[in-house]
């Protein structure tokens, strides 16, 4: 007799599939709707505290460093305690450190649980990502990236207008006590939605040694550079820190390929095509999505002098960019290959930057709403089709790995990205200084010529991406 044949996956969207999507994406956008809204507030919490703002900027570093710290672990913890678990507990830790945030009697105290905040902010994406990527299968991963995979471009858009709509109407601890009916909803509807998803290696053994090099060395290393960002100079030791991180890292690179185990983030993934060419796209497209979403809030406000409001609703035509590059992704992700969607994607982001290198001329707002549209449009065609070759080609029990290790490298992009950037905008500035204030909006359109140069060396990384759609094989 013969074993019955394995029933086919799935291959239509149906509701179950939508709700639990969305349940878990939910916990993304609020994790990184937070970051944004706080950003906002930063002038206002140092008023409050009575800080500098050398001193209030590390509610923000401090945040972005736990986000590091909590990433690497993330595919282990999966393994050992079951998706859903990990992804309701990291929901409720972040809750904690919202509702300790909003609460904090100081500055040291708001830095401390912002470190609280970060650790379960840090693992709602990658865990997130790794559970959808389970409940889709192969054949439907890529169109339900491109449905809910928009939400998350959202929120450095919406940040910005949410954060200063609060702080018009009521105190800064608002800004944090917003978190807490959208997280206790994202909890119930967990519980309710997603499949309990058990353990796929609940013996695993964690790595000890990767633990004490890589995410001590990504935190130290993005504390140099946001160090250097925020205009130490080279020689000043929290700067020098960061050459720490720099050894940690090489370190931890020996070690992951050299130990029989499963390290904390496997390396040799990268070795495997697509996910070598798919991780190369995303750390040089995070450094400049990230770095240019840094830079276009700090452009319209001191460039252009606008309230935080007013610059969101500036920001807001990307965000309706992305929407509509999702229905086009989500149309065309099984059918075009993936290196065509993304190469289209880069340069419909590079086409919507070029504006921002002309600075000098004072663009008027409707062409600076129409290259936002063009630079959310691309933003919309990346994530799904590389998430798609990825987790397709991916066993089940890899996947939480896969998406700790992708997420790790966007994360670090993005932080490492916007450092340079920093950096770079304030050794403009003081260059253009004597120009006054024209010299302003020259900084930045030189700064802007970085984030076009990041996304022609992503397209290295695109180019290797497969030539053929899903359906046709790679």
């Amino acid at each position: 007799m013969t074993a019955p044949a394995a029933p086919e996956p799935p291959t239509e969207i149906d509701g179950r599939l939508l709700r639990t999507a969305f349940v878990l994406v939910l916990g993304t956008f609020m994790a990184t709707l937070d970051a944004t809204i706080v950003n906002v507030g930063i002038d206002t919490l140092a008023t409050e505290f009575g800080a500098s703002v050398t001193e209030i900027q590390w509610v923000t570093t401090a945040y972005l460093l736990a986000v590091t710290l909590a990433v690497p672990s993330s595919g282990w913890i999966v393994d050992r305690f079951g998706g859903r678990r990990t992804w309701i507990g990291a929901v409720i830790l972040f809750l904690a450190g919202s509702l300790l945030c909003a609460l904090a009697w100081s500055t040291a105290s708001l830095i401390v649980f912002r470190v609280i905040q970060g650790l379960g902010g840090g693992l709602l994406p990658p865990v997130g990502q790794a559970l959808v990527a389970r409940e889709a299968g192969p054949k439907r991963i890529g169109r339900i990236i491109s449905i809910v995979g928009v939400i998350p471009l959202l929120s450095p858009v919406l940040g910005p207008v949410i954060g200063g709509s609060i702080l018009a109407v009521a105190d800064w601890t608002w800004l944090f006590w917003v978190n807490v009916p959208v997280g206790l909803v994202a909890v119930a509807l967990a519980w309710r939605f997603v499949a309990p998803n058990p353990p796929a290696a609940q013996g695993a053994k964690f790595d000890v040694l990767g633990a004490a090099l890589l995410p001590p060395g990504l935190a130290v290393l993005v504390f140099g550079l946001t160090e250097l960002g925020n205009g130490r100079p080279l020689t000043s030791a929290p700067v020098l820190v960061g050459l720490v991180g720099v050894v940690m890292l090489a370190l931890y690179v020996v070690h992951a390929l050299r130990t029989p185990g499963v390290p904390l983030i496997d390396l040799r993934l990268f070795t495997k095509p697509p996910f070598g060419a798919a991780a190369a796209a995303l750390i040089v497209l995070g450094a400049s999505v990230y770095g240019a979403m840094f830079l276009l809030p700090l452009y319209f406000q001191i460039g252009r002098g606008l309230t935080p409001f007013a610059a969101g609703l500036l920001l807001a035509p990307q965000g309706i960019g992305a929407a509509l590059g999702s229905i086009v992704t989500n149309r065309t992700v099984d059918r075009v290959a993936p290196r065509t969607l993304v190469l289209t994607g880069i340069g419909l982001i590079a086409l919507g930057t070029v504006l921002f290198t002309q600075l000098g001329s004072v663009p008027p707002e409707g062409l600076i709403v129409a290259s936002m549209l063009v630079r959310g449009l691309g933003l919309g065609m990346i994530g799904a089709p590389v998430m798609n070759v990825v987790y397709s080609s991916m066993p089940h029990a890899q996947l939480p790995r896969a998406s700790s290790a992708l997420n790790l490298l966007n994360t670090l992009g993005g932080s490492v990205g916007t450092a340079v950037l920093a950096v770079v905008l304030q050794t403009r500035l003081e260059a253009r200084a004597p120009l006054g204030e024209p010299g302003v909006a020259l900084a930045f359109a030189d700064t802007f010529w970085w984030t076009l140069a990041f996304c022609l060396i992503a397209v290295i990384g695109a180019t290797r991406l497969p030539r053929r759609s899903p359906g046709e094989g790679t």
